[in-house]
C-alpha cells in the first residue's frame, strides 16, 4: 500500500517537473523571485508568533520609553529594534509581519467569498440562461460601472450604521471581508459565465443530459472544473487588489480597528508622524504592502500568460 502511494507521489511529482507551467516558471527568474518572496511573507504570517521579535499585541512586552526609536542604522538607533518603533514603543519589524498575516487574511477570506459568489452566479447564468442570465449579468455591469473601493466603502458603512458602537471593533474584520468580497464578484461572475456557455456546448456535456443527469451535478461536476483555469487567475491577480483595497480602507479609517495591525492601519498611524521625522513608522508599512502587491502580481501575470497558450 505504501509503495504504491509512494509510486503515485513520484508520478505525479515527475508529471509537475515535466509540465508546461514548470518549465515557463523556471525560465522566469523575476517570476521565481516573486515566488520566493510571496512564499516568504506567508511564511512569516502564518509563523508570526515564532518569527517576530515582539509580540505587539502584549502590553507587558512594550515600553513607551523606547517609542520613536529610530532604525537601528541610524544615530540614534537601538540594535534591538532593527526598523525602530511607532508611537506605542512597538517594534515595526514585529507590526509588519503580524500587519501582514492581517492583510493576507482579510486578502483571501474576501478573494473566497466574491469567488463563491461569482462563480455560483456566473455558472448557473451560463448554464441556465435566459431571463435568469440577463439579471444577473445587468446587476454585475451596473455594480461594475462603480468602483470598487466606493462599494465596499457604502457596505462598511450600512454594516457600521445598522450595528451597535460596541461592536465595531469586534466584528471590523468580518465587515471588511464581506465588503470586499461583495465588491468583486461581477468579474468571477461574467468570466465564469463566458466559459460556462462554451462548455455546455461540447459532447460531454450534451451526453450527461442524454442520461439523464441532473443539471446541478452537470454544472459542478462537468462544468465547473473546466472553468477554474481563468478563475485561478482571476483569483491570484485579485488576492493583490483585495489587499489594496483592505489598506485602503483602513488608510482612510473604516477598516480594522488601530489595536489589529494591518498594513492599511500601519501606513494610517505612521503618516501622522511623518513630518515630524519618524519617517520609517509609515515608510517600512508601504514598502512591505509594495512588495507583496508587486509580487502577488507577478505571479498572476505569469499564470495568466502561462496557461494562456495563445499568449505564450
Amino acid at each position: 500500500m505504501s509503495i504504491d502511494s509512494d509510486s503515485g507521489a513520484k508520478g505525479l511529482l515527475g508529471r509537475a517537473l515535466d509540465s508546461d507551467l514548470w518549465f515557463s516558471f523556471t525560465r522566469s527568474p523575476v517570476v521565481m523571485v516573486a515566488a520566493v518572496v510571496t512564499l516568504l511573507y506567508f511564511l512569516a504570517a502564518i509563523f508570526a508568533p515564532l518569527v517576530a521579535p515582539q509580540n505587539p499585541f502584549d502590553p507587558a512586552s512594550l515600553s513607551l520609553g523606547d517609542s520613536f526609536t529610530a532604525p537601528a542604522w541610524t544615530e540614534y538607533g537601538m540594535p534591538e529594534y532593527l526598523l525602530g518603533t511607532d508611537d506605542q514603543g512597538r517594534d515595526i519589524l514585529s507590526t509588519l509581519i503580524y500587519g501582514a498575516r492581517i492583510s493576507l487574511l482579510v486578502g483571501f477570506a474576501a478573494v473566497i467569498l466574491s469567488a463563491v459568489i461569482g462563480i455560483s452566479l456566473g455558472v448557473t447564468a451560463g448554464y441556465v440562461g435566459g431571463g435568469f442570465e440577463s439579471v444577473v449579468m445587468r446587476v454585475a455591469d451596473v455594480q461594475l460601472t462603480v468602483p470598487g473601493i466606493l462599494v465596499a466603502l457604502m457596505i462598511d458603512g450600512v454594516a457600521r450604521t445598522a450595528m451597535p458602537r460596541e461592536l465595531h471593533d469586534q466584528i471590523a474584520i468580518y465587515v471588511v471581508i464581506f465588503a470586499i468580497g461583495v465588491s468583486d464578484w461581477p468579474q468571477y461572475a461574467r468570466v465564469t459565465r463566458g466559459a460556462t456557455m462554451v462548455e455546455k456546448s461540447r459532447e460531454y456535456v450534451q451526453a450527461a443530459k442524454v442520461i439523464g443527469i441532473h443539471p446541478l451535478l452537470i454544472m459542478l461536476r462537468h462544468i465547473l472544473p473546466n472553468v477554474m483555469g481563468p478563475v485561478l487567475v482571476l483569483a491570484t491577480i485579485g488576492l493583490a487588489l483585495a489587499i489594496i483595497a483592505e489598506a485602503t480602507l483602513s488608510f482612510l479609517g473604516v477598516g480594522v480597528p488601530p489595536t489589529t495591525p494591518s498594513l492599511g492601519t500601519l501606513i494610517r498611524v505612521g503618516n501622522n508622524f511623518l513630518f515630524s521625522g519618524e519617517w520609517w513608522i509609515t515608510f517600512f508599512p508601504c514598502l512591505a504592502l509594495i512588495g507583496l502587491v508587486l509580487s502577488v502580481n507577478l505571479l498572476g501575470d505569469w499564470l495568466r500568460d502561462a496557461l494562456n497558450p495563445r499568449l505564450r
